[in-house]
């Protein structure tokens, strides 16, 4: 009988724990540094728990070696995760953009299906147990606990990163690995919010809107991305902002976000005119009614410089143009990103360079894997995420094998 012993009880160490299962030849030990296991998993999706994406491509992937998780994606595709849960008996549906939820919209569903799991595949699940320190000795692997130590014959490290840390990112499974010669790179936020000059979103703060998204730094465009932008406090939130914050908070001073509101092909030009055509007698700040949130439609009109109680008739043709630019390329002056706290998955992370792409397991350090966010491996919003930590965490529980 081999002691199998996975830290970490997040999506990845879950999923790795129920592979090595599958083997009865092994006895599987999940540690879990919290009172429960899957905390960071209930609060995916906002607590609807968004569990992969059906289109998902090594395109969506980003790291330091991004092509290293191809492997790994391709032996565990989004149809395979589906075909997992099913057999579970959770219920999806799928949403706009191949973004999958339980059919009952609660995460909660995911993770008492997984815990169900746990339980009938014998795996002895130890919480509120955080690993302290990993010793090697000889081809067992010791792993040090408040509550003593557990010898490993392999040993899954999958503690998951920095993001989030009031649900349980942690800096832990760095730590644990450093001894052993695993470096990681420099750590980043990623899908979070993106801080902007706070006069407009302030004033626009909870509007949402469907955007095409760019920033820039000066005339160099870093990312591109579309779907839903959140105006907040502080700045943009939403899918449309989350993708481009690693670049965000990877390439410094002096960045602008671009926002293009109408939809790709639209004249602008001649939806304006029209508009001032039909309704001549109407206050401009009424220009982009009908198309935009009235919020979002007047400050544009504003940020335009064209004065909201002007007949809409009386408008040139050159302050038409200017309200085309305002709604087509409305830009935000970048000051940052939120912080590790509120990030949902850290970009950066253990070097893949130290493991083997078809197994997970560490060139120099034979029985060691590593999966999940814990390596440098980070993927863009809508459940790309949790496809890299079930395809990771099914790879790295297959043990080589």
């Amino acid at each position: 009988m081999n002691t199998v012993v996975v830290i970490g009880g997040g999506a990845s160490g879950i999923m790795a724990a129920l592979t090595a299962a599958d083997n009865p030849e092994n006895r599987v030990v999940l540690l879990e540094r919290q009172q429960r296991i899957g905390r960071k998993l209930l609060a995916t999706g906002n607590g609807r728990c968004n569990l992969t994406n059906t289109g998902a491509q090594p395109k969506n992937y980003h790291g330091e070696q991004a092509a290293f998780a191809e492997p790994a994606l391709a032996r565990f595709t989004p149809r395979d995760t589906l075909v997992f849960f099913h057999a579970l008996g959770l219920l999806t549906v799928e949403e706009y953009g191949g973004r999958v939820y339980p059919l009952s919209n609660s995460a909660n569903s995911v993770l008492d299906v997984l815990r169900f799991a746990l339980e009938k595949a014998g795996v002895e699940l130890r919480t509120a147990c955080p690993a302290r320190e990993i010793r090697r000795q000889g081809s067992i692997y010791r792993v040090v606990t408040d509550d003593g130590s557990i010898d490993a014959d392999r040993l899954i490290v999958a503690c998951g990163g920095a993001a989030g840390a009031k649900l349980g990112g942690v800096m832990d499974g760095y730590e644990l690995l450093k001894p052993l010669g695993h470096k990681r790179t420099a750590l980043r936020p990623a899908l979070v919010q993106i801080l902007t000059a706070p006069d407009y979103p302030r004033a626009l703060k909870g509007v949402r809107a469907e955007a095409r998204v760019r920033l820039m730094a000066g005339e160099e465009i870093l990312g591109e991305s579309c779907g839903e932008l959140q105006f907040t406090e502080s700045g943009v939130s939403g899918p449309a902002a989350f993708d481009l914050s690693r670049a965000a908070a990877a390439d410094g001073d002096g960045l602008t976000l671009h926002a293009d509101f109408l939809p790709a092909g639209a004249d602008a030009f001649a939806l304006l005119s029209a508009r001032r055509e039909t309704f001549p007698d109407q206050p401009a700040s009424e220009l982009f009614t009908g198309m935009l949130h009235n919020r979002l439609g007047r400050m544009l009109v504003k940020y335009a410089n064209i004065e909201a109680n002007r007949p809409l008739g009386s408008l040139t043709d050159k302050e038409l143009r200017r309200a085309v630019r305002a709604c087509t390329d409305f830009v935000l002056p970048v000051t940052g990103t939120e912080g590790f706290d509120n990030a949902q998955v850290t970009a950066g992370g253990v070097r893949t360079a130290g493991f083997n792409p078809e197994t997970l397991e560490s060139w120099f350090m034979p029985g060691l894997f590593v999966c999940g966010e814990l390596l440098d491996i980070d993927g863009d919003c809508g459940g790309y995420n949790l496809q890299w930590a079930w395809a990771s965490g099914r790879l790295a529980g297959r043990l080589g094998t």
